[in-house]
């Protein structure tokens, strides 16, 4: 039988995110030495080196790469047992890592944090505002318990818990106000001004504008909304921004507002988390939290 212990597999996986002896064993918070004799150890029980040893770093031989897949199940596996144990004695309590879109985050992170302060006073809130597909991997990775995206994610591997909808509004150029808020057609031949590539919100807003891949290279990108919305008082297009976003973005800039006639464009927020999580109970209260914070703010809930 063969005896790997989990913490020589953290010791291997410091090393395989690190790439060198020293920096990794500042992480594991030991000496060099000791680090090395562990991954020396651990090479003699696999039968072959994992590490390739070069002058300035390290990296993983074909049998390390092997190995690194199945010591990262393993080391989920025992922080979920971990969580499961601390929700079994405190409930929610400890840390929650929870990842947001960016087009969610400001506009929605200040009520919930809010609102988890006083709902559950023991959580540390950890939060990571990034895109959905990088969001995905880390929540399948581990590294997160749960993230607020839009949906559907469509993964086997994570439930999705749909909380509220919300419509996509016009932004134009306050001296528009007056004209025809334009149909689909209409507003594929305007100057559209829409979110970088990776963003979901770009994709849902596209697919609205039926605009083809041709035609959207020709469109005008912005990293943020605010910036969107700037470029739009500048007189320099029209965009889409979702209806949570409005009273924040549009207050200091010389826009206006207007929404669709139905079927109005919009998208489903939701939280998505891993099937196996040992702590779905504990997530399933955070979701209806998120859920009445939405609500508070005006948003429908998804049926």
């Amino acid at each position: 039988m063969i005896n790997i212990s989990v913490k020589q597999l953290r010791y291997f996986e410091a090393l395989a995110r690190e790439g060198h002896f020293g920096r990794a064993a500042e992480r594991c918070a030991i000496s060099q030495p000791a680090l090395s004799l562990q991954i020396k150890e651990l090479e003699a029980t696999m039968g072959g080196p994992l590490f390739e040893r070069g002058a300035r770093q390290v990296s993983l031989t074909g049998l390390g790469e092997a190995f690194a897949e199945r010591a990262r199940e393993v080391l989920r596996g025992v922080e979920e047992l971990g969580a499961l144990a601390k929700a079994a004695q405190e409930g929610l309590a400890g840390q929650l890592r929870l990842g947001v879109i960016p087009t969610v985050a400001p506009y929605l992170l200040p009520g919930v944090i809010t609102a988890l302060a006083g709902s559950f006073p023991g959580l540390d809130l950890r939060l990571r505002e990034t895109l959905t597909a990088t969001l995905v991997d880390e929540l399948k990775a581990g590294q997160l318990d749960a993230a607020i995206v839009a949906l559907p994610v469509s993964d086997p591997g994570l439930i999705e818990t749909p909380l509220f909808d919300e419509a996509f509004v016009l932004v134009r150029h306050e001296s528009d106000a007056s004209r025809p808020v334009p149909d689909r057609k209409d507003l594929s031949a305007m100057r559209l001004l829409l979110l970088e590539e990776g963003h979901c919100f770009r994709d849902q807003a596209l697919s609205f504008c039926e605009t083809g891949p041709r035609r959207s290279r020709e469109m005008l990108d912005g990293s943020t909304l605010s910036t969107l919305v700037q470029m739009v008082g500048a007189g320099i297009g029209v965009t889409l921004i979702p209806e949570m976003a409005v009273s924040v973005e549009t207050r200091s800039a010389p826009v206006s507002v207007n929404h669709f006639a139905a079927p109005a464009p919009q998208r489903t927020i939701g939280m998505v988390w891993r099937a196996t999580s040992p702590i779905l109970g504990e997530l399933e209260a955070v979701s209806d939290l998120v859920l009445e914070v939405a609500q508070a703010q005006g948003l429908a809930r998804a049926p």
